[in-house]
């Protein structure tokens, strides 16, 4: 079950994220709205080949998948990058910073456009709180840290978008949502994930604290048809 999480994309949208899937039985992919990323079973010529004739021209696309794959000349790699899978399977005790979650819904979308514009935690658009349970902490009615889920597997959710505003980096908030985050995915009788920078140490020891182990090295890509 843990190899799911190989090609994580594609298997959460053929299973628990399927409703959010507007591609084909070729090509898993979310709404632009929602997210960048699309997912193919195999990362083949023919796949490759599927997923150009399915995409308008103009569409930039990202992918994540643990094993690197050889772009055909119909692609443009925009950018790459190598990341760590870490999964959480029991949370460590937490002995951090405590503050007032909140639920996030659709009237602070504007607010989490603007944090994760000025954090850049990773893609983040209008519609991407569909994924579901974003929480968020407020100071002065104004948001300050938050995190949510994104991707759904059968016995897996991924932790995303944790950022805090730099004026208030090193309280321990973003520690305090992903505690909050994974133990609630825990109760649900799931496990918690994330991906990080393969460089960020900072980051890695922060996920290693709160019971998060490198599980994987996984590609991340952004890609585009070429015209």
């Amino acid at each position: 079950m843990i190899q799911l999480l190989d090609n994580p994309i594609w298997n959460s949208l053929n299973s628990v994220d399927a409703k959010l899937n507007e591609g084909t039985k070729q090509v898993a992919i979310f709404s632009p709205e929602i997210s960048p990323f699309v997912g193919l079973k195999d990362w083949d010529i023919q796949s490759q080949e599927n997923l150009f004739n399915f995409l308008p021209a103009e569409r930039t696309v990202s992918t994540l998948i643990a094993t690197p794959f050889n772009l055909s000349d119909k692609w443009d790699l925009i950018f790459s990058l190598g990341l760590f899978q870490m999964v959480c399977k029991d949370p460590k005790p937490f002995t951090g910073t405590i503050a007032s979650i909140e639920p996030l819904s659709d009237k602070h979308i504007p607010s989490m456009i603007e944090l994760t514009a000025l954090t850049k935690p990773g893609p983040f658009t209008q519609r991407t709180i569909d994924f579901g349970n974003y929480v968020g902490i407020f100071k002065n009615e104004h948001l300050i840290a938050m995190a949510g889920e994104r991707l759904h597997l059968s016995h897996f959710t991924e932790i995303s978008a944790v950022c805090t505003h730099p004026s208030y980096v090193g309280n321990g908030y973003a520690a305090f949502l992903i505690d909050h985050l994974s133990r609630d995915i825990k109760s649900k009788g799931k496990s918690a994930f994330l991906h990080v920078r393969q460089d960020n140490q900072r980051a890695i020891n922060l996920y290693n604290g709160l019971g998060f182990e490198i599980r994987s090295e996984m590609y991340f890509a952004v890609i585009k048809p070429k015209k």
